[in-house]
Order: structure tokens, then sequence, then C-alpha cells
């Protein structure tokens, strides 16, 4: 679902992206961890598109990102940090709105469906957004996923402020999307939760992937030793 080939980016006085290999197939999950400056942002605003690459390439469902950016996008859901709504407008509203926007129109009983599976409370579905949570505000980013039929999600930081039970949740979401056949890509500082997913974990310094690792196969005290490792 997710190919990246010697993806390289260059700025006038630095070298943001060495030279990125990786797959994120369907069904998978992988975090990419890594301190800051390390290139994980340069790498999320090249997959969409956002800036140029000097060289290499990444691919979504065989579309090259670069030469192909509105293809691309219909196969991808992308989920900031804090997911940018409508603060006057309600979680219903909301994601008939950005649904329409991708080309998929669906009745309130439909959009009521995906807010209940991404874990928004039914009571919420009828408020204006501005009165949500950030976790809140993710499962609408989840819902917006869903219904636009997504095979690949990229998260930012998606976990950064959420409680703990918050964070939880989002994480059984993600793992249940990923278990319907998504493939999952996420910037994250979260050791914890990449462990609690049971994901692939790529380790990013100085715009360069130095380790890769399956989460299953390492406790939590090794996966935050190799981490530690990389950070000096």
């Amino acid at each position: 679902m997710l190919k990246i080939s010697a993806l390289r980016k260059e700025y006038k006085d630095k070298t943001a992206l060495v030279g990125l290999d990786l797959d994120v197939p369907a069904g998978d999950i992988f975090c990419l961890l890594g301190p800051n400056g390390a290139g994980k942002t340069t790498t999320v605003n090249l997959l969409l598109n956002f800036i140029q690459p000097t060289s290499g390439s990444a691919t979504i469902n065989g579309f090259d990102v670069t030469r192909d950016p509105l293809e691309t996008k219909k196969h991808l859901a992308y989920i900031p940090e804090l997911v940018m709504l409508y603060k006057h407008l309600n979680g219903l509203e909301n994601l008939e709105y950005f649904s329409s926007l991708a080309g998929h129109r669906y009745d309130r009983s439909q959009l009521g469906d995906f807010l209940k599976r991404a874990g928004l409370p039914l009571e919420a579905h009828a408020r204006p957004v501005g009165g949500y949570s950030k976790g809140m505000r993710q499962k609408v980013g989840i819902a917006m996923a869903i219904a636009k039929k997504a095979g690949l999600l990229i998260l930012d930081e998606p976990t950064s402020g959420l409680d703990p039970k918050a964070s939880w949740e989002f994480s059984e979401l993600l793992k249940q999307l990923a278990g319907e056949g998504s493939a999952i890509f996420m910037v994250t500082h979260d050791l914890f939760r990449v462990k609690e997913m049971g994901a692939r974990v790529g380790i990013l310094k100085a715009g360069e992937l130095v380790a890769q690792m399956n989460t299953e196969e390492i406790n939590h005290s090794d996966l935050e030793q190799v981490y530690l490792k990389y950070m000096h």
C-alpha cells in the first residue's frame, strides 16, 4: 500500500532525509520514531505531496505521490496531531462535509454509523465540535478515514496530549482498521503505545533510518534501550 524508495530531501543548508526505504503493506502498522529534527515531519510532508523530493520516490497503492498526487490522495487519510474541524458544525455535519469533498455522499444514518464505529458517543454526534476533546476530534478523523474507504492512514503524533483511556481507545481503533486491511503509517514519540499496538518500528535519526524491528519480538525495556541508544 505504501512503498518508499531511496527518498531524499535536501534544503540549501541541510539534508532532511538521507534516502529512506520502507514498505507498509495492507494490514500493517508501521511507527516511525525519532527525536525532533530527525526528518519525521519531512517524511509526512513528502507523502502528502506538500513538498517535493530531491530524489527517490513514494507510491501509494501503486500510484506515484509526485506524479499522481490527486490519485494518491483518494487512497489515503491524514490525521494530524490536532484534527482541524469546523467548530460551529457538529460531528455529523463535519463528517458529511469532508466526505463530500472526497466525492462520497452518505445519508445521516450512514454517517452516524461511521462515527459510532470510530467510537464517538452517540450524544456527541449532534453537538458542535467546538466543545469536543482532542480524543473526540481524533475519532471524527478516524470516521473520515472509514467514510473515505482509505487504504492508508498517515498519522502525525495522534496520541500526543491524550489521556491514557483515550490513547488506548485510539490504539484499539487503529488495530481494528489494520485488521480489516488498512495500512497504518504513524509518526510518534509514544514508545509504550507503539509496543502495545504490536507494530513494526523504525527509528529515524538525522534523516536516516538507523533501525527497524518488530515490537512483538522485543520487550518494553529493550525497545526503550534501542531508542535511547540512537538518541545520543
